[in-house]
């Protein structure tokens, strides 16, 4: 696996700076030269994967710096379906995918890149935007790790809502075809062009295809205009002894009982806020910290060290930050080490380079005992889309705007033109990702099925938490 890694990242770094500066017109020709390679009929495949790949194994050795409380939880999520297993083994389909074959043109990877990991927030201006919003695992990497994280994902949860395989698969297809054909579209704009494109609410109503998509669409982003901070604080918050406190709701949210904890978390606001820019240290400190409280987040991240920071203004006004701790990168024994040493800044960096917009208080921070965390607001009109009882055909049309958003984000850091000119104007590429999500959707319920016969059996502890 070692020199797997190794020729991968020789072969990437060979292809880009040899493709920097030449025109599209090159790069297309280029792409296309890269079929004769790896066909694009190859990434339709998949090779059930032998004895030496233990499920439960990868699953806990990712678990080794996460609190040792919280795994059970963890498992107890990951086990009520398949597509829950699929959001919580970032790590597993990691090493499956450096097995697949890749044409050596990376870019800024999410890394974790499945339907949820998609959804509505608010920009720095207060505009509704929908982008991806997860990038824990994010690193420079070969492209098709993502598009193939992100259709097997449309594939199990077709199947975990009881759609047909051949509506999965008219999902997964739009996803790539919408992928495929933004891509070639950004790869005519100019680099700002790129950079400054978004997808806006207006440009959501646009694309809806009739009136009632377009009313659904307009009550999720009303629904997500609701969701700010001084909505959120009465759920979070309340009055403890005359003073604002967090209200414990374990095991999910609970306060550390260790008497420097907060002396700690003050000192880790310091660290953070020196990742700020000046303009935005300035808005900071307008707020003072009066509580602190640890947050149980996700699937894939229960068990980091997480928690919520309660703050107010002068004026007694709200802000809810969120610290995640930021662990390495599942891609990285594959894709090789990050440029930063500071997990944190990783995160974010690949956070800025991806999306359209950021959050204004994103940051980095280092806490006292050396973990690495990165911080954003907790509640800013983020809203993920409702999948669960999705239309085939409202499936199809939310895998459209994905493979659109998926294909923006790889334009800003990578070479669209190449990626484009390999996989050309017809389905091919298209079709190959149908097949594969399908054969990857099994694989995940035969790893599902491993996880549940580990618990049975008391190989691994599990909590179920109450509906």
């Amino acid at each position: 696996m070692a020199s797997h890694k190794k020729t991968s990242a020789k072969k990437a770094s060979k292809t880009e700076s040899t493709t920097r500066f030449l025109s599209r017109e090159e790069r297309l020709a280029n792409g296309q030269r890269l079929r004769s390679q790896i066909p694009r009929e190859a990434h339709a495949k998949w090779k059930t994967p032998g004895r030496q790949r233990d499920v439960i194994a990868i699953l806990e050795k990712s678990n080794r710096d996460r609190v040792k409380e919280l795994v059970p939880i963890r498992y107890g999520r990951m086990l009520r379906s398949p597509f829950t297993f699929l959001r919580g083994s970032a790590a597993l389909m990691a090493r499956d995918l450096a097995t697949a074959p890749h044409i050596g043109v990376n870019v800024q990877a999410c890394g974790d890149c499945h339907l949820l990991n998609f959804g509505l927030f608010a920009t720095p201006e207060r505009n509704l935007v929908f982008d991806l919003n997860d990038f824990d695992e994010t690193l420079p990497a070969p492209w098709e790790w993502d598009i193939k994280r992100l259709v097997a994902s449309f594939a199990v949860a077709a199947r975990d809502g009881g759609l047909s395989d051949a509506r999965a698969r008219d999902a997964v297809v739009a996803c790539a075809r919408s992928y495929r054909e933004n891509l070639r579209a950004y790869s005519k704009m100019s680099p700002l062009e790129v950079w400054y494109s978004r997808l806006d609410t207006d440009a959501l109503l646009a694309m809806a295809p009739d009136a009632k998509t377009r009313k659904f669409r307009q009550q999720l982003f009303d629904r997500a205009r609701e969701r700010v901070m001084e909505s959120a604080f009465p759920k979070i918050a309340a009055q403890v002894g005359g003073q604002p406190r967090i209200i414990d709701q374990p095991p999910i949210i609970y306060h550390v009982a260790e008497h420097d904890f907060m002396q700690r978390v003050e000192r880790s606001l310091i660290d953070y806020r020196l990742s700020l820019s000046d303009d935005r240290r300035v808005l900071f400190d307008r707020y003072r910290v009066v509580d602190a409280a640890v947050k149980v987040v996700g699937i894939g991240s229960v068990g980091t060290r997480c928690f919520i920071v309660l703050m107010f203004s002068e004026e007694n006004h709200p802000l809810i930050l969120q610290f995640k701790e930021s662990c390495h990168s599942v891609l990285e024994p594959y894709a090789g080490k990050s440029q930063y040493g500071h997990q944190g800044q990783r995160v974010v960096m690949g956070q800025r380079l991806m999306q359209s917009s950021s959050d204004i208080f994103l940051g980095w921070m280092r806490s006292p005992a050396g973990r690495d965390f990165f911080v954003r607001q907790l509640r800013d009109m983020k809203l993920s889309v409702p999948v669960d009882n999705f239309t085939a055909p409202q499936l199809e049309r939310y895998a459209d705007i994905c493979g659109l958003t998926l294909a923006r984000a790889h334009a800003k850091s990578g070479d669209a033109a190449t990626i484009s000119g390999y996989l050309g104007k017809g389905d091919a590429f298209d079709e190959a990702l149908g097949d594969f999500s399908l054969l990857y959707a099994d694989q995940t319920e035969r790893d599902h099925a491993v996880l549940v016969k580990a618990a049975r059996a008391g190989r691994v502890n599990v909590l179920i938490e109450e509906e």
